[in-house]
């Protein structure tokens, strides 16, 4: 594809295939717009340059240029790469995905008197057909808030609310805090983190003897960090994850230096403690609270188990090729909405690390379902124009802070500042996706004990 129209910066430009959901964009830029840019960066730097024996602003031109040549060179680059990107995108028409810059842009050189040539690797959404969306037959399992599960919630929050307890040895399921530094089989260091905070898995738990380190799922972390004692160091190997979003430790051999400064156990809550900190009467009204809390998050495990059978059905019925590789960026969306749906459904902060490490150890093919299911849900709330109000993500937003026991406005802005607040938006576009698809659909109430886990496996 080629279009020489001349639009703004534009002397150039074309865009071909370069595998899977992925565009070349080569573009050009004209030698007078080039001169212009860097003219006007070098007026610019002149107003505010500050140099010995002269006067803010004063400063002989070619002494600025001298001195700032690289300076200028690279900020007029950037004006003009990104734009003429923007206009290319725009006229061709491309939806493009995610930022094509990062490394691409550090080749891009800038001469005067000359145009600027460039190439540029996008993603893009794919293209495809969509399945049939209406009349489909799903199930709903009928779940209880059992004064079993009222207790367990109890015995949880007892847990989360409890006291640190130093000790000089550890055991089983204690928390060591310490100095971590990471580094790969190269001697490139990735990280080095004092007060890093890893657990000592424990008997019986979900996930064996794995455990987490510096956001790494290590299988046998259990064995190889055993019981240690304060001030002791421990080496753990492990492998970088396929699908980090950090590209620079996928696949890597890496090795954890770990030097405990701190041990300490958790020592739950005395419930009567607890009723009277929440200003409760008794314990029975507290479980009752909790009965509210959990026949809420029972209708999100309701909702979430009919709308992963829809994204099964759109994943096993919907045929496209993804990009060859994933991203460190679509990495990075991936673990987010993760994170970000566990805290939806009620998961505490070291149960949703741990699916989020799972998530990083996944095989290809499961990061890939992921992305998948992204492109085809995207697709299908364009062309449902699915929509999110401010006052819809304030809402989501106030239910995640109720399951923290948070303060709904404090967690809004703290997702806000860290960014994630489009996180939000996006989940709740999803679901709303999801549940348009639903409304045309057949839903039938089962037991839970007759509904197939099989049935949501996919997307699990």
């Amino acid at each position: 594809m080629a279009d020489t129209a001349q639009a703004d910066i534009l002397k150039n430009y074309t865009v071909t295939d370069s595998g899977p959901s992925r565009k070349r964009l080569e573009i050009e830029v004209a030698a007078d717009t080039v001169d212009e840019r860097l003219r006007t960066s070098v007026d610019t730097i002149l107003e505010e340059a500050e140099l010995p024996g002269f006067r803010r602003g004063k400063a002989p031109k070619a002494l600025v240029e001298k001195r700032f040549g690289s300076n200028i060179r690279n900020e007029a680059r950037n004006q003009i790469v990104a734009e003429a990107y923007q206009q290319a995108i725009e006229k061709s028409e491309l939806k493009v995905i995610g930022d094509p810059f990062g490394t691409q842009l550090a080749d891009i050189e800038l001469e005067p008197g000359k145009d600027l040539k460039f190439g540029l690797d996008v993603e893009v959404q794919p293209e495809f057909d969509l399945p049939k969306l209406e009349g489909l037959e799903l199930k709903r399992p009928m779940l209880e808030g059992t004064n079993e599960r009222v207790d367990e919630e109890l015995t949880k929050i007892c847990l989360n609310e409890g006291t640190l307890e130093p000790h000089d040895s550890s055991e089983k399921g204690d928390y060591l805090t310490g100095n971590a530094r990471m580094v790969d089989q190269g001697g490139t260091e990735h990280y080095n983190i004092e007060g890093a905070v890893v657990q000592c898995p424990p008997d019986g738990g979900p996930n064996g003897g794995k455990g987490m380190i510096l956001g790494v799922m290590v299988d046998d972390l259990g064995k190889q960090l055993g019981l240690p004692k304060t001030g002791e160091t421990k080496t753990i190997k492990a492998k970088g994850p396929e699908q980090h979003e950090v590209e620079a430790l996928r696949g890597k051999e890496l090795t954890i230096t770990f030097e405990v400064t701190a041990i300490d156990k958790i020592v739950p809550l005395d419930r009567a403690e607890l009723v009277s900190r929440f200003g409760l009467a008794d314990e029975a009204e507290l479980k009752g609270r909790l009965r509210e809390r959990l026949e809420q998050r029972i209708k999100v495990q309701q909702a979430t188990a009919v709308r992963q059978q829809v994204a099964k059905h759109l994943l096993e019925n919907t045929d496209f090729e993804l990009p060859e590789r994933l991203t460190a960026q679509q990495a990075g969306r991936a673990m987010e909405r993760r994170r970000m749906e566990l805290m939806y459904r009620g998961m505490d902060e070291m149960e949703i690390e741990n699916h989020v490490g799972q998530l990083r150890a996944a095989s290809a093919a499961e990061a890939r379902q992921n992305l998948k299911l992204f492109f085809i849900l995207n697709r299908v709330a364009e062309d449902m124009d699915v929509q999110v109000s401010e006052s819809e993500a304030r809402q989501r937003v106030a239910e995640m802070a109720f399951e923290r026991g948070a303060r709904p406005e404090q967690f809004f802005q703290e997702l806000v500042q860290s960014g994630r607040i489009q996180t939000v938006f996006l989940q709740i576009r999803e679901h709303k996706t999801l549940d348009a698809i639903i409304e045309k659909a057949k839903v039938t109430d089962v037991k839970a004990e007759d509904f197939d886990e099989k049935d949501v496996e996919a997307t699990a």
